[in-house]
């Protein structure tokens, strides 16, 4: 039985290896002309937007140490580590008037597994209608607004090897305009046993391509005089779209738990310190690699602050948040802060809550 499980991990480990080398090697594309990156060739791109406070806090090295609900973005392995009923919502207060918000519950199926349903949703807010002729705007307004609904199982395989899947339903909308599709994304955490040192591998947005359907797309044409005497029928063929595919790998432990420092627990089982450091690699499919790293101090498991930066992102480095935590009679609850400075879009804030019951 050991064998088999073993062998079972290895491959999982394998399979995800083998996924991010083809991503990899897929977002270059060679021609005559020299090499270039497939930059904004891939439509769901709410789908790479961060989810919760505590994660994009740390600039998004959230992989390896994802333990709460929002590792159903981060990496669905982490959802195993959830473990009472629990609920979470992060809003996401985006640049020019757009919002992005996220809410998952998570409740116990058996010992070692858990199931999570999720929500999360991208708006545009309203938007003048302009045309060529009328470019102050025509007096109609429109919205995109996407949507992600997604069902999560995950759970321990062996007391140090956790897997996680996630099927996801994926619309895109805007105007009469809509185009859906499933997309799944696959993750696993291993605990290594030294000193809390934690691993973690994710393939996101795995699916087919997608293209727009709709009202718009339909129209009549009117007879043209001394041509034709009837209406003609037209529809517009519209191009598909990739899902933004990535993988991430990470890596996080808590200094405070052997490696550096020893841990102190005082009189009423109150850990006094906590400090977490991880590590994530990401590639896409249409961006180039991006790699994070972030850190968390947590006093007496009640206040938390965290920092981290963002490599090779265009906009996106420096980030920072605080978090407060409660428990007491069967409830735990947390409330998260993060804020993202974009290089010219403004600062990006997020606000978290998360709950927990026995």
């Amino acid at each position: 039985m050991k064998t088999n499980t073993t062998i079972m991990k290895n491959t999982l480990i394998a399979v995800l290896f083998v996924a991010a080398t083809l991503g990899a090697k897929a977002q270059v594309i060679s021609v005559t002309a020299g090499e270039f990156t497939k930059a904004g060739l891939s439509g769901g791109q709410f789908l790479k937007i961060g989810v919760g406070a505590r994660g994009t806090g740390m600039a998004g090295a959230y992989s390896g140490m994802a333990n709460d609900l929002t590792a159903v973005f981060w990496n669905p392995a982490g959802v195993a580590d959830v473990k009472r009923y629990a609920a979470d919502f992060s809003h996401s207060f985006w640049f020019a008037g757009m919002s992005h918000s996220f809410a998952a519950v998570a409740i116990p199926v058996g010992e070692k597994f858990r199931f999570a349903t999720s929500f999360t949703q991208f708006s545009s807010g309203d938007i003048r209608v302009t045309t060529t002729d009328q470019q102050d705007g025509t007096g109609g307004i429109y919205n995109v607004s996407d949507i992600a609904i997604g069902f999560t199982l995950a759970g321990y395989l062996t007391e140090q090897f956790a897997f996680g899947a996630t099927a996801k339903y994926v619309q895109h909308a805007f105007t009469n305009m809509t185009a859906g599709g499933f997309v799944f994304d696959v993750g696993t955490r291993y605990n290594t046993g030294f000193n809390g040192l934690m691993l973690g591998f994710s393939i996101n947005s795995l699916g087919t391509a997608q293209s727009f359907d709709g009202a718009e797309v339909t129209r009549t044409n009117a007879p043209t005089k001394g041509i034709n005497t009837m209406p003609l029928d037209m529809q517009i063929q519209t191009s598909s779209f990739n899902m933004p595919l990535s993988f991430r790998a990470g890596l996080a432990a808590d200094l405070c738990q052997g490696m550096v420092f020893e841990p102190e627990v005082d009189s009423d089982g109150i850990l006094q310190h906590s400090w977490n450091a991880a590590f994530d690699f990401e590639t896409f499919n249409d961006v180039p690699e991006q790699f994070a790293l972030g850190t968390e101090y947590t006093w007496r498991e009640f206040v938390s602050v965290r920092a981290g930066y963002r490599f090779g992102s265009h906009q996106f480095g420096l980030a920072g948040g605080v978090g407060l935590k409660y428990s007491g009679g069967g409830f735990e609850g947390q409330v998260d802060y993060s804020i993202s400075p974009s290089v010219n879009l403004g600062l990006i804030n997020r606000l978290s809550i998360a709950m927990r019951f026995n």
